[in-house]
């Protein structure tokens, strides 16, 4: 059976996606990957466009008003994230494979809209492994890093709802389980 061509991954925050993900691309570059809309601020280094699409709150409010986003969330009980629809659905028309990498929000959201699609779960190896992970980003604060963790605590007890579960504990074997699971191997 040939897996779906739009592959939705979500965890909780810290898991890794994001690393996941880049080392996925760097082996199968034809594989298109949504570009996230968020209004938080960029964090060092990263990229308008390429990282995220870094928007205002009414550049947010408008994509929304216009039926413009696939999904999006207030995350962490701050910013807003959400998949802008129009490149999804253009390379899915072109019969790319696309991989969306979002929360479990905007996970169960997609899942309501677009039922075929394929949802996989990343999972860190341990609660302890996760609460490392993140405290050695070093990219927030204390009172962030206690926000994150209690919704990680949500997004951790909504692994039954995926599909698969993937878990990162090794960067190579999760990424080639990764591909796997979405038919590029």
């Amino acid at each position: 059976m040939t897996p779906p061509r739009l592959t939705v991954l979500a965890g909780p925050t810290a898991v890794g996606k994001g690393t996941v993900v880049q080392a996925l691309r760097e082996l199968h570059p034809e594989l298109v990957v949504s570009v996230s809309a968020t209004t938080r601020p960029p964090r060092p280094g990263e990229v308008d466009g390429v990282h995220y699409r870094f928007l205002s709150d009414d550049e947010f409010d408008e994509l929304i008003a216009s039926d413009g986003m696939l999904e999006w969330a207030t995350v962490h009980g701050r910013h807003r994230y959400g998949t802008p629809r129009g490149p999804v659905e253009e390379a899915l028309a072109r019969g790319e494979r696309v991989l969306l990498e979002i929360d479990l929000d905007g996970a169960r959201q997609v899942r309501a809209s677009m039922p075929q699609a394929q949802f996989v779960f990343l999972a860190p190896p341990s609660w302890d492994a996760l609460v490392a992970r993140l405290v050695g980003r070093g990219t927030e604060d204390e009172e962030e890093r206690l926000r994150r963790l209690e919704t990680a605590k949500i997004e951790l007890a909504a692994e039954e709802e995926f599909d698969t579960t993937v878990i990162n504990d090794d960067l190579d074997r999760t990424v080639s389980e990764l591909a796997q699971v979405m038919g590029l191997e």
